[in-house]
């Protein structure tokens, strides 16, 4: 075996990438091409009482305005979380909405044209703010077959007789994602054949998706999706998807359509507003006897999942009293969504709670997370065995960062302007797995071809199936061609909920194995073979080359048995995957500026148990990722909204503020690397979302060793600390 898992080998798909060689959704072009562009609402409650589109039509290279008029009748497809399809009748239900979809020859004379339609609305006043909306939250049904209410003993009566109690709330705003690569999709239709070239982080979920909005057969629709410019929950089906493909039908020509980073804001989704109220019960050694957590986030008047799960407080730490209640207000705001981390909300307010309760007790940070930790799953009481190894993150963590060289009391550390700080938290999050299929071609030329439905939205999932391919078949991953992103391939799972490892390579690795037995096989039946007569379990391979294990000069390259063979071989691999969760602990030091209130991260320090580690190169990557997303969540990252029209008033990035390069700090990253024996995804757990959970919390006990002043709404800006 070629051991190429668990080194950090550089990315397969990098060259690509940085010489352009690699084609993203917008840069295709295809024959006949029109483009799209929509025009959004300007109300964020109310009807559409006329559209004037003459103006736009008579518009030089314009070849179709549709309204919802003239926009055919689409099917509302179970997995579209937006509720309602836009264009179908005069119903404003947010501002921002598509009320006209303009095609024209090019992109300028689209938005020009766009700007001459007319439309008249009848208005409601919007509800916007989730605080003046409280009273109305309420207890939504089950999302995705997951309860938004779960007890387990008695939280109220051991919170009403514990020792020591904290009662707090913690909120944070709205957040919209911003990859680099906007929302982009081509659509094509040949007869009842719909092509969509689009950037997806699910081409099997945007597949059926969309057959079920034109009532087609899966089989009758195509995705391609081979590079996205990053997807952190937004990339999935949205309207616009489903209003191209319907305007490309319509006019009989491919249409492309790519939303502008403003239309983004309104259009695909956001981290939704939330509240957080944590009560702690504990006895007066920190040891936890209750847990309330009560979320509300904002809801859409035409869904009712809840994407912020308080995960956490159920699997986390071991307490025998629980009470947790996930509540929504419906608010005239577009639907949210998944966004990187989604459990993240919820543990900041968890994470700040625990930082609190260790001063009330007065007990260090970590030693009041070990006094509190639990071999089993305080959920579902499973032993984690050899699965969980989270006290050992701690130990790394804390000994790589100096934490026993750390003041207890607040305020006490300073460097000329600065005050210095010290936080940390505990880092866990959710992965799941998805049935996912893969098919390896070996070519006679001795190279393997990899063929698998999954996508690659930025984290490396080209170079780790690539890894365990080549560690499967025994070849340099140098003869491994990889293919992904388009449903024309073997199905996969959906890039998202960290799933995507767990998914794809158990099913990768088996089809390698199965290619190799295969390919082994031919050669120990081969008289004309060095390997003749060989038993099979005998031959190993290693470089591309098959050999006998008790003598090595017995052996010939794969493509030698394969040149005599006349043909290709294929081999299929599926392979099960069980959910799980994986954990982290994150340090980190602050600065804060004593006469302006600026905060920055200096450094920070991680621990991670993500089962065995597939590359550290990649994984690394992720860590750095985390970070930075923390240090936006907790510093900068704020969509604001005018209350009166509910319109977002910052939808770009100048006053959307994102960490860039001078924000981020350096970040140590470590990994206990153990397999995990429950994985059969060659020992490695879901890990991509974890590396942010813990830090905006982190940040903001930073921010309270600092300088003594407890910041529980994020993020922490300014003027909060002036």
């Amino acid at each position: 075996m070629s051991e190429l898992v668990g080194r950090g080998v550089k990315r397969v798909d990098g060259r690509a990438k940085v010489t352009g060689a690699a084609r993203y959704t917008a840069d295709n072009r295809i024959p006949g091409m029109l483009h799209g562009y929509l025009v959004l609402s300007t109300v964020a409650r109310g009807e559409v009482t006329s559209i004037d589109t003459r103006a736009a039509r008579a518009h030089p290279g314009v070849v179709a305005v549709y309204t919802h008029r003239d926009m055919p009748r689409l099917a509302l497809p179970g997995a579209f979380l937006k509720g309602f399809i836009p264009m179908q009748d005069t119903r404003v239900h947010h501002n921002g909405q598509p009320v006209a979809y303009v095609v024209a020859e090019t992109l300028e004379q689209d938005q020009e044209a766009a700007t001459l339609v007319r439309v008249r609305y009848r208005t409601e006043r919007p509800d916007v703010r989730l605080a003046d909306r409280l009273d109305e939250a309420y207890v939504p049904p089950p999302f995705q077959e997951e309860p938004n209410e779960v007890t387990r003993g008695d939280a109220a009566t051991a919170l009403e007789r514990a020792e020591v109690r904290i009662e707090q709330e913690y909120t944070s705003p709205v957040h919209h994602h911003n990859p680099i690569e906007p929302h982009a999709t081509i659509a094509v239709w040949d007869g009842d054949t719909l092509t969509l070239h689009e950037s997806t982080q699910g081409v099997t979920l945007t597949q059926g998706t969309m057959a079920e909005a034109f009532d087609l057969h899966p089989d009758n629709v195509r995705i391609i999706a081979p590079y996205l410019g990053g997807g952190f929950g937004t990339k999935i089906v949205w309207a616009h998807q489903i209003l191209t493909a319907a305007a490309a039908r319509l006019v009989r020509r491919p249409v492309k359509l790519v939303l502008s980073r403003a239309q983004m804001y309104t259009s695909v989704g956001h981290r939704a507003e939330f509240h957080h109220r944590v009560r702690l019960g504990a006895t007066r050694q920190g040891k936890l006897t209750a847990l309330v957590d009560t979320t509300t986030a904002q809801l859409s008047r035409t869904d009712e999942a809840v994407f912020n799960p308080s995960a956490s407080t159920l699997y986390l730490y071991a307490c025998p009293n629980v009470h947790m209640q996930q509540r929504g207000v419906r608010l005239d705001l577009p639907t949210a969504v998944w966004m990187r981390s989604p459990e993240t909300t919820a543990h900041f307010g968890l994470e700040t709670a625990m930082d609190e309760l260790s001063y009330e007790v007065d007990v260090d940070p970590v030693e009041l997370r070990v006094r509190n930790h639990s071999h089993t799953n305080p959920h579902t009481g499973e032993p984690y065995g050899d699965s969980k190894h989270l006290l050992e993150c701690y130990r790394m963590a804390a000994r790589a960062f100096g934490w026993a060289r750390r003041r207890p009391r607040p305020g006490s550390w300073r460097d000329r302007d600065e005050y210095i700080g010290w936080g940390m938290a505990t880092e866990t999050h959710t992965f799941e797995a998805m049935p996912s299929t893969a098919r390896i071609t070996l070519e006679q030329d001795g190279h393997a071809t990899l063929r698998i439905g999954t996508q690659d939205i930025g984290t490396g999932t080209y170079t780790v199936i690539s890894q365990a391919a080549a560690d499967g078949l025994g070849m340099p991953i140098e003869h491994i061609t990889p293919l992904i992103g388009d449903t024309a391939l073997p199905a996969a799972g959906l890039s998202a909920v960290s799933a995507t490892v767990p998914s794809v390579i158990g099913p990768v690795f088996r089809a390698a194995q199965n290619a190799r037995n295969a390919v082994i096989e031919i050669a120990v039946a081969d008289p004309r073979s060095p390997l003749h007569g060989v038993p099979a379990e005998e031959v190993e391979t290693e470089r591309g080359l098959l050999f006998a294990r008790h003598d090595r000069r017995r052996r010939e390259r794969y493509r030698d048995v394969l040149g005599r063979h006349g043909r290709a071989v294929d081999a299929t691999g599926s392979l099960l995957n069980a959910s799980g969760r994986s954990f982290g602990a994150v340090f980190v030091e602050v600065r804060v500026h004593r006469r302006l209130g600026t905060v920055r991260v200096s450094r920070v320090v991680g621990a991670y148990d993500m089962g065995r580690v597939l590359n550290h190169r990649t994984a690394r990557g992720q860590v750095i990722g985390g970070v930075n997303w923390g240090i936006g969540f907790a510093l900068m990252e704020h969509t604001r909204m005018d209350p009166t029209t509910a319109r977002v008033v910052n939808p770009n990035l100048s006053t959307y503020l994102v960490p860039v390069c001078a924000d981020a700090p350096p970040v140590e990253a470590l990994f206990v690397d153990r397999p995990d024996p429950n994985s059969t995804a060659l020992g490695a757990r879901g890990f991509g979302e974890t590396p942010m959970t813990g830090v905006p919390a982190a940040i903001g006990n930073a921010i309270f060793h600092a300088t003594g002043r407890r910041l529980r709404d994020v993020p922490f800006t300014m003027d909060k600390l002036l």
